[in-house]
């Protein structure tokens, strides 16, 4: 399995690229990545170092790809932070050539625009960009519950309304959807909950609520785990019952740890053998 994965990429830490492709590799994946940005590490300290490839650079490397003559070969794209419209510009394009070279070729959008905790946090025009163009184009999004309200313009405070967004988020191209970090009036204080969405069916993923320092990252890796299980079951309901249980493991041991860093090298073993696995119900 081939994955050309394009999004952001830090040296120090785990966010963008850096969550998403060593797990994909883990479990023999062959990742082609493409960085937008590249910088020392995430900007949630504050102060970082490094520069933002603008989308001809991105797109002059997929361009060097496809004359190697083997975009016929990649499985999927997966796509996460942007930073500019013009990038996002450059990814859908990558899309389309992948798609021409080979038909089955799946896109995965990990529509990043923000949180419930910090808002938006992307430069003006990308959520419109994500909404009018990115998620359209992809066969799986992978919104958290923030970004799920913006995408679908609906509340999501309870099980019923969450499933009506979503459906609304299908509508507008995805046939899956996975909602991450997902608490609605349903959810347990001391859980939290996944949905993925497909063919009109719903199912649910509740794990523990961790005791977590502020880390960032966890989307970027559920979006690569999930893309991966779904192109090897072509089932929501079994990715999300995977890759639910490896982020959980994962996360697990970043808050046993104390670590403000994902411990993804670390942790590897939960993405191929995850150690505690939990029950994926229809709703």
């Amino acid at each position: 399995m081939k994955v050309l994965s394009i999004q952001s990429h830090v040296a120090y830490g785990h966010v963008g690229n850096a969550s998403a492709v060593f797990p994909m590799q883990r479990m023999g994946v062959d990742v082609w990545p493409i960085h937008t940005v590249q910088f020392s590490n995430h900007t949630g300290y504050g102060a970082w170092r490094g520069r933002v490839f603008d989308g001809p650079a991105v797109a002059e490397v997929v361009q060097g790809i496809d004359e190697r003559g083997v975009l016929g070969r990649c499985d999927a794209v997966l796509s996460g932070y942007m930073g500019a419209p013009e990038i996002g510009t450059a990814i859908v394009e990558a899309v389309a050539r992948v798609r021409a070279a080979n038909p089955d070729a799946l896109y995965c959008c990990d529509p990043v625009i923000g949180d419930t905790y910090s808002g938006v946090y992307v430069k003006p025009g990308i959520a419109d960009f994500m909404r009018d163009r990115a998620v359209p184009t992809a066969d799986i999004v992978t919104p958290n519950q923030f970004e799920l309200d913006l995408l679908s313009s609906l509340p999501t405070g309870t099980l019923r309304e969450a499933k009506t967004a979503a459906r609304a988020v299908q509508a507008l191209g995805p046939r899956v959807v996975l909602v991450t970090s997902l608490a609605t009036d349903a959810t347990p204080p001391d859980a939290i909950d996944m949905l993925a969405g497909e063919g009109g069916a719903f199912w649910r993923l509740r794990t523990p609520r961790l005791d977590l320092k502020a880390v960032s990252g966890a989307g970027d890796a559920i979006a690569a785990l999930f893309l991966v299980h779904y192109l090897r079951s072509g089932s929501a309901a079994t990715a999300l019952g995977m890759a639910g249980a490896s982020i959980h493991g994962l996360l697990r041991q970043t808050a046993e740890a104390g670590s403000t860093e994902l411990l993804t090298v670390e942790a590897q073993d939960e993405f191929v053998s995850p150690s505690v696995v939990f029950p994926v119900e229809a709703v």
